[in-house]
């Protein structure tokens, strides 16, 4: 198979998951060794296949470096889990716009050089597929990043929440360009909001009436506290929609309160309370607390959404891609429940469904 060709837009601590990630499963052969990964082969696409060509980003202490250095560098700090060989991929000066907050812009040292024509760029790099991992809040940059990537002819992959894939008016303008988009707001690998929708959907299968139920995140990454500045009421709102979804009647809920504690570094803790009725209507509680390291969690996720906008981009299909978005995102074109979402998903990836 041919190579993927990828930007990263953003080089935090998730772009630092996924780099390490190629290289960590690169030699696997076989499904039963490719321990935390979803899919090793997706569309007859291995994660060997995925190439960085280009590389974005504002910090003084990445830009003009390899992006083989670029995501080992501060203020990254998720855990090192492979070498990354040098990759004679440059991280490029990209325009800050919206993309450093009040809270961040003494972690962040935005670097002065001049910014690179970023549509040009993405075309001299022959890159395919971009993707948007800038911060949360950041929604002009996220807007501006998806402009160029039609103006240089490659496919969007929006992981913030930020609306694009989900906007109508975007989703024409990738229509018209004849490209692929696929968002919005990533779903994690072992996140809380999968875990929250499945533990739901198990006890609403099971009898259990869920009376109310909430869902609070505290982390210690950069998006944590980027978060908490700008976007936690939309974060707030997205997650809690997503969540409903996995019940078949109305209850209480509330998902995706956050809060930063800064020595927590990139781990994150989040904590899930349940309340309801099961048989008799005897009352039930249910308190439990997830640890996870933040960054890699988006990293098996990304893998089948990469592979799976190139499946796009092979059939050439434009505009909102639903089958991936509902299954890798929070809030797609159209919300479906996780049952549905993961067949359409599989369905897409076979040829059987054309969206």
């Amino acid at each position: 198979m041919s190579k993927i060709k990828v930007a990263l837009i953003g080089v935090g601590n998730c772009a630092a998951a996924l780099v390490q990630g190629v290289y960590h499963y690169r030699g696997i052969k076989t499904g039963g060794e490719a321990v935390g990964l979803g899919r090793l082969s997706l569309g007859g696409y291995h994660p060997r296949d995925i190439e960085f060509v280009s590389a974005f980003d504002v910090d003084a202490r990445k830009v003009g470096k390899d992006l083989s250095e670029a995501v080992f560098s501060p203020p990254n700090n998720t855990t090192k889990f492979a070498d990354v060989p040098r990759l004679n991929t440059p991280v490029l000066k990209g325009p800050t716009l919206d993309g450093v907050g009040e809270f961040l812009k003494n972690i962040v040292k935005v670097d002065e050089a001049r910014e690179v024509d970023v549509a040009k760029s993405l075309r001299d790099s022959d890159a395919e597929i971009a993707i948007n991992l800038l911060p949360s809040g950041a929604v002009k940059a996220s807007q501006w990043y998806a402009q160029e990537a039609i103006k240089a002819g490659c496919a969007f992959v929006n992981t913030a929440p930020t609306f694009i894939a989900s906007d109508a008016v975007w989703n024409k303008r990738f229509e018209e360009a004849g490209l692929p988009v696929v968002g919005d707001d990533l779903v994690d690998q072992v996140g809380a909001t999968i875990l929250h929708k499945t533990l739901l959907k198990t006890l609403a299968n099971r009898g259990v009436r869920v009376s109310q139920t909430y869902q609070l995140d505290v982390g210690g990454g950069t998006e944590s506290l980027n978060t908490l500045e700008r976007v936690k009421a939309v974060k707030r709102s997205v997650k809690t929609r997503s969540v409903e979804s996995a019940l078949p009647y109305k209850a209480s809920v509330v998902a995706g309160s956050t809060d930063y504690v800064d020595f927590m570094k990139n781990r994150r803790d989040s904590y899930f309370w349940v309340e309801g009725l099961y048989f008799g209507g005897i009352p039930m509680r249910l308190d439990i607390r997830l640890n996870t390291v933040d960054a890699p969690n988006a990293g098996s996720v990304l893998f089948d959404v990469i592979r799976g906008v190139k499946v796009a981009l092979d059939r050439g299909l434009s505009g909102s891609i639903q089958s991936i978005s509902a299954y890798a995102f929070k809030h797609p074109p159209k919300l479906v429940s996780l049952e549905i979402a993961e067949r359409q998903f599989e369905e897409f990836i076979r040829g059987e469904r054309k969206q």
